[in-house]
């Protein structure tokens, strides 16, 4: 047992050296691959699936996840199938899940169901695992990735995990969420949320801002009802103003509603999530001693935008058991005419190591 970051001396790759990562870890014969991936409209959606298939020969087996939502848009149906149909023209070994995201009544049920669905898998029969968020929503990819980090740590045999992402802002910002009115914990991630006695934790919000989610982020910190919010924006970045321009669009609740003092702003780097974890890691740290004798003190997580910024989130969760606070969407609303006119290979890819042979035992399982 240690103290020590989980993931002090973590694995991890970016750009080039991602495929170069695939291209020698896998070309072993005695590898043996399982790949979850979206197979929704987002053109990233076939981003590691071919060079996978093209290193592991035959050792690989893909499941896709559709994820449907309520009335979707016929363009996004179609550009879907299209993904799909481009995916499984590539792949040998292909499953194809289709996940409700929303119960009748409206209950957000995605992350409970497509763990439910993969329970059936004989994960021991691989020798790795890789999860590609590139095309997955937070609300699946988060469930996804805390069962298998914790399936992997019962198993008898060695099992690794990985975290593929293939990030490109400018495509995010003409693919705009119609977001549902439910706000929920995550499904794995309720943390200590609830769980305390009279005295309750100082409570401490940390929401990715997004400009896209600010009528999100308002509904969250309403039912957080925070002690205190240190908002997180993007820096360094590919767009040096993008944390100007969040910090202008959000003035008004930066300065009354949230109340926010300009040295509690935290920057992460935007291509970097071991950045953001490390920082949620280290306010933890300095919170707990302070609040110690005043109930303690319980760090809160709101993932929005940049996914591998939301990597970093999830690390820091999963380390310290921390609640994830999100809203679900009940559909997207996207500008197809810049969407065909970007360069979708002018993105970041990263590969996060995030259990498995490299990491001491007593680091990885405590």
């Amino acid at each position: 047992m240690t103290n020590r970051p989980h993931w002090e001396q973590c694995i991890d790759h970016k750009n080039d050296d991602v495929e170069r990562f695939i291209n020698d870890f896998f070309a072993s014969p005695d590898r043996r691959c399982l790949l979850i991936a979206g197979a929704g409209f987002d053109p990233r959606a076939p981003s590691f699936s071919q060079i996978l298939h093209d290193t592991l020969n035959g050792r690989l087996h893909v499941i896709l996840i559709r994820e449907d939502r309520p009335n979707p848009d016929v363009k996004l149906v179609q550009r879907a199938d299209k993904n799909l149909e481009h995916i499984q023209s590539v792949l040998d070994q292909c499953k194809l899940i289709s996940i409700d995201i929303f119960a009748d009544d409206n209950a957000v049920v995605g992350g409970r169901k497509v763990i439910t669905e993969l329970r059936s898998e004989a994960l021991d029969s691989y020798t790795d695992i890789a999860i590609d968020l590139s095309a997955l929503s937070i609300g699946v990819s988060f469930p996804i990735i805390r069962f298998m980090y914790e399936s992997a740590k019962e198993l008898e045999i060695p099992l690794n995990v990985h975290l593929l992402v293939a990030s490109n802002p400018a495509l995010d910002h003409v693919i705009t969420p119609i977001s549902s009115d439910v706000v929920n914990t995550l499904h794995g991630f309720k943390g200590n949320a609830g769980l305390h006695g009279v005295t309750q934790p100082a409570k401490l919000w940390l929401p990715q801002l997004s400009i896209k989610r600010k009528e999100d982020l308002k509904k969250i910190y309403d039912l957080v009802n925070p002690d205190d919010t240190c908002p997180i924006l993007p820096f360094p970045s590919r767009d040096p103003k993008s944390g100007d321009r969040l910090a202008l669009e959000f003035i008004e609740e930066l300065e009354n509603t949230w109340e926010v003092d300009t040295r509690n702003l935290v920057y992460a780097d935007e291509e970097n999530p071991l950045d953001l974890y490390r920082t949620i890691l280290r306010i933890d740290d300095e919170r707990k001693p302070v609040f110690k004798g005043f109930g303690g003190s319980l760090l809160v997580l709101t993932p929005l935008g940049s996914k591998i910024l939301a990597i970093g989130a999830l690390m820091g969760a999963l380390e310290r058991n921390l609640p994830v606070y999100y809203i679900e969407a009940l559909g997207y609303d996207v500008n197809w005419d810049e969407v065909d006119n970007l360069e979708i290979g002018d993105q970041v890819m990263r590969h996060i190591w995030l259990y498995g042979e490299v990491y001491p035992t007593d680091i990885v399982d405590n």
